[in-house]
């Protein structure tokens, strides 16, 4: 039994690896079957080994419960990812992991994926009917030590294949040794491998390192004269790098000293002075924006600063992490909640901070729970006095009810900072928030009489439903301010923080045009409007929410550094860049799609080594938004 064990435990984790890839990934390279086979014969030893220890009670004990735990494991990262689109991390693991937050919902997922539920359920439930069957027997010592060196030879033999792939970026030596990139890992290697990886960097504290850049010579730089032209400030990289004896800082330095700076343009300072609403609203999509239903989204949506490829990826921690790529132009951290993990850092360019230092009042609303996320540690740190439900918000609206309403928070906040010479105000929404459906969700309940006699399926229309809170909501915000008035003084820029996937993409499919349900599902609004404008001013670069705050900075005049920040203004002539979870990307020129290596061109004649180098940028940026946030790296550039 001892090597039928063995072999049991390898079919059994080669199987569940199996099924993940293929209902996960769809589709499975040799590549990917030799290294997972490979690190799985591996994992196999290790469990072969610690359940020959003890006593034939206690190893059949351990053999069950880690088969067990395993298949846990697999179902929790399948499910989430049907739902999220991402890896669970270790960290998300034991700080009560977002899989978990919305059962009714996940549910939903579980019935709509219940033929691979069943695969990975399949092996557990034999060995439990048939673990009467099962005799392990104790190991003496002399099998002990060749159990031991068999686990040592996988070992070596799964670290020294690594060698034959290390062509690309995210080859599997540099995902198993250089490179945190989840997916990438868990397709190359293996879900198993990529947990271990895990485990071990969070104990570790890994550090990933930027690609070496090519230095600008001398005849690049950027002549004296021409600086004003730039969204740039005077720092002195040169000096610092040389002052620097943290190795981090000192390559972030380098970094952002070869970053080029984005360019001012016709629209620099056009609302310089004015008051800023900005609103991060829960799930909106272009689902939600139409004539009759939501007339006002449809207003702001297609008047002011139309953008017209503008799109909202989901990330790690899904709205955490929206609101966390929109409100720092920093991409977010895997394996750790980086909003939350940002308030105790410097981020002098936050709208919260900028606009204080210019004499703003500036607040933050929120309608949900004020702690969740730590939202009340980091809003204040992004510079808002903040209130949610729990520190004051209850007193204003009804909190009690599920979702709460966007309405009721934009009514009675109103005069808490209309009345100021100038004021930045940021909201968060939840009436769109999931599940949709009119039972449980106390806003579309609210408005399904709105949405009764549409010919689509209840969960369409109740989401809907939900969009139609939000649509009043800035309804009654643009009416107060045009009341108080101060409309025409008062810029209101909107996004999601992201789509709706509380919803199938069957459903969105009904309601919005989706070609690429990869890319497409995540193309979005983006909101900058002001009175004023009386002509829409369109623009076709390829954007996303990492773009929003050197955007906003811009056109406010805001003097700031663009080349430290992770996006760039969209209404520069940068070339525009969407960057996914999995690091595929959209640019101008084309989309990537990273687990299947694929590139599809919107042009002719692009550079061969084109989709190697925006490779490298994307890698680039997730490091180096990463190393800000670990490192604190604003308060050593800018002195904050």
């Amino acid at each position: 039994m001892k090597r039928t064990k063995f072999l049991l435990i390898f079919l059994i984790l080669f199987y569940f690896e199996l099924v993940y890839q293929a209902f996960i990934f769809k589709t499975f390279t040799l590549k990917s079957f030799i290294y997972i086979s490979i690190f799985t014969l591996f994992t196999s030893m290790f469990i072969n080994l610690i359940s020959s220890l003890f006593n034939k009670k206690i190893n059949n004990i351990i053999f069950i419960s880690s088969i067990g735990i395993i298949t846990l494991l697999f179902l929790v990262q399948f499910v989430n990812f049907q739902f999220y689109g991402n890896i669970v991390s270790i960290y998300s693991f034991f700080n009560g992991g977002q899989v978990f937050e919305f059962f009714g919902q996940i549910f939903k997922v579980i019935l709509n994926n219940i033929l691979p539920i069943i695969l990975l359920l399949v092996p557990f439930i034999l060995l439990l009917v048939y673990r009467h069957l099962i005799f392990i027997t104790d190991c003496d010592y002399k099998c002990t030590l060749i159990n031991t060196a068999l686990l040592i030879l996988f070992y070596v033999l799964s670290i020294t294949s690594l060698n034959f792939d290390k062509t690309t970026i995210y080859s599997a030596k540099n995902l198993y040794f250089n490179k945190h990139a989840p997916i990438q890992s868990t397709k190359t290697l293996g879900l198993l491998t990529t947990m271990r990886i895990d485990i071990k960097r969070v104990i570790t504290n890994f550090k990933e390192e930027v690609l070496v850049t090519q230095e600008i010579k001398p005849e690049e730089e950027i002549p004296v004269e021409e600086i004003i032209e730039y969204n740039m400030i005077n720092i002195d990289f040169d000096n610092l790098i040389q002052n620097e004896k943290n190795s981090n800082i000192a390559s972030l330095h380098n970094y952002f000293k070869n970053e080029s700076p984005t360019k001012k343009n016709k629209y620099s300072g056009v609302f310089e002075g004015m008051n800023l609403i900005y609103i991060v609203a829960e799930a909106f999509s272009p689902v939600a924006v139409d004539p009759i239903l939501t007339p006002t989204l449809h207003k702001l949506v297609n008047n002011g600063f139309v953008f017209n490829n503008f799109y909202t990826p989901v990330y790690y921690t899904s709205t955490s992490d929206g609101e966390y790529v929109t409100l720092t132009s920093l991409l977010p951290k895997e394996s750790v909640w980086s909003m939350s993990r940002s308030y105790n850092i410097s981020l002098p360019y936050a709208f919260g901070n900028v606009f204080s230092n210019l004499g703003y009042i500036t607040n933050a609303y929120h309608n949900g729970t004020y702690r969740y996320y730590n939202r009340h540690r980091s809003h204040p740190n992004m510079g808002y006095n903040y209130m949610g439900c729990g520190n004051g918000m209850e007193k204003l609206i009804n909190c009690k009810s599920w979702p709460q309403s966007d309405f009721e928070m934009i009514d009675s906040t109103f005069e808490l900072y209309s009345n100021e010479e100038n004021f930045m105000t940021y909201f968060l929404t939840v009436s769109g928030h999931l599940e949709y459906n009119f039972i449980g969700n106390n806003m579309a309940y609210k408005n399904k009489k709105f949405v009764d006699h549409l010919d689509y399926n209840n969960s369409i229309k109740a989401y809907l439903a939900t969009q139609i809170e939000l649509d009043r909501a800035l309804e009654l915000l643009i009416q107060k301010l045009d009341e108080k008035g101060i409309l025409d003084n008062t810029v209101i820029a909107m996004s999601s923080d992201h789509y709706p996937y509380g919803l199938k993409t069957s459903e969105i499919k009904t309601v919005m045009d989706i070609n690429d349900e990869k890319f497409d599902l995540h193309k979005n609004h983006l909101i900058i409007w002001n009175n004023t404008i009386k002509e829409p001013i369109y623009v076709d670069k390829i954007s996303h929410s990492l773009d929003v705050l050197p955007t906003i900075l811009n056109l406010f005049n805001i003097k700031f550094d663009s080349r430290l920040l992770i996006g760039k203004d969209i209404l520069s002539d940068h070339e525009g860049l969407v960057i996914f979870n999995d690091r595929s990307w959209i640019s101008d020129k084309g989309k990537y799609d990273a687990t299947k290596k694929l590139f599809i061109p919107y042009i002719e004649n692009i550079d061969d080594d084109y989709v190697d180098s925006i490779n490298n940028i994307v890698y680039n940026k997730f490091v180096v938004s990463k190393n800000i946030l670990e490192n604190n790296y604003y308060k050593y550039a800018l002195g904050e």
